[in-house]
């Protein structure tokens, strides 16, 4: 199987898991008998993902280095190509992509699992809108259809019923207004960091993995200063792994693992095809929510799928061939001028 499909499934699964365990680190009960004390600090979720993102790929960064130039390569000449020439430009992408985590973790917990799913899908429009403004990309109607078919089909499927007896882990802690702006702003970022990132790789000689390290690096100077800024004071007096459980671990190492992955669909693949691997994500979230928190599959669910289904047909599916006039295509090389010979086979 091509590494282009073994990115996107992988992603799927990664999202599927991610957004049922993030949001449950978010609303289970607790066991700390401190009060007003939080579940634990997102902040150091947000630093810790991006510290042991660093350490997989200045790990693989530096195998690769040697594979590729036993001879001359060394730790020298790897913070050269971290360091150097133009990784200054990472700098951007990196301070999106952390801000978009810490949106992240604000929205999961003012927000089901069903509305920020649902919602978080607006990220595809932004990443198609900016795909066609910084890439110059050019997208068919039919592809815009689909993309506008996909959100709808999402939407569709997590929208709630009345009649629905389904179960929802909300609290009266949750506000949704809250929950609802952060992830408005995340899904705006996504589309900008994701295609910033996208133009900056494919656009260099340094490799994916490179990359990585240099995204990585830079992050986590914006980690440290939210994290300063937001929880430090509690976190000086509660500690770091304040509220640290298996379950916290798992959110923060599926996240570490999706900024991974999604680097990998972005440079073998596109962003809107990794958008589209995510969205058929949240069907298995659906149905993994049957099990995991009694969800009832409902006639939305039917219908919401049946489009998603089509909508991903659509956009998979080739651009007709532009049509230039009513003479069949010339059947023989040009003649001495130049022109194309329009005499019929």
């Amino acid at each position: 199987m091509p590494l282009k499909y073994i990115s996107l499934v992988t992603l799927t699964v990664q999202n599927s898991a991610l957004i049922l365990v993030m949001h449950y680190s978010r609303i289970m009960p607790t066991s700390t008998s401190t009060p007003n004390a939080p579940r634990y600090f997102t902040s150091t979720a947000v630093f810790l993902n991006e510290v042991i993102k660093l350490a997989i790929c200045a790990a693989v960064a530096l195998r690769d280095g040697k594979r590729r130039d036993d001879a001359s390569f060394s730790l020298g000449v790897f913070g050269k190509e971290v360091f150097g020439g133009d990784a200054w430009k990472l700098m951007i992408p990196a301070a999106l992509y952390t801000l978009q985590n810490n949106l992240q973790y604000v929205a999961v917990s003012n927000l089901d699992a069903a509305s920020f799913q649902v919602t978080y899908q607006l990220k595809i429009l932004t990443t198609a809108l900016f795909s066609v403004t910084m890439l110059h990309r050019s997208l068919s109607l039919l592809k815009w259809i689909s993309l506008i078919l996909l959100t709808a089909g999402v939407a569709i499927v997590q929208l709630p019923t009345s009649s629905s007896p389904a179960a929802s882990h909300t609290t009266t802690d949750m506000n949704p207004t809250l929950g609802l702006v952060a992830v408005l702003v995340a899904c705006l970022i996504s589309g900008l960091a994701g295609v910033y990132f996208e133009k900056v790789l494919k656009g260099t000689s340094a490799t994916l993995w490179v990359r990585n390290v240099q995204l990585s690096c830079f992050s986590l100077i914006p980690a440290i200063i939210g994290m300063v800024s937001k929880d430090g004071v509690q976190i000086r007096d509660l500690g770091f792994f304040w509220g640290y459980n298996p379950v916290v671990w798992g959110a923060i190492m599926l996240q570490a693992a999706g900024g991974i992955v999604v680097a990998l669909c972005v440079a073998y693949a596109d962003n809107i095809m990794k958008n589209f691997a995510t969205s058929v994500s949240i069907l298995i979230s659906f149905i993994a929510s049957v099990y995991l928190f009694s969800f009832v599959i409902t006639m939305n669910f039917v219908i919401g799928c049946s489009v998603v289904l089509f909508a991903t047909y659509l956009y998979t599916k080739p651009d007709a061939p532009k049509k230039e006039g009513y003479l069949p295509a010339p059947a023989h090389a040009p003649n001495e001028d130049g022109k194309k010979d329009e005499r019929q086979a």
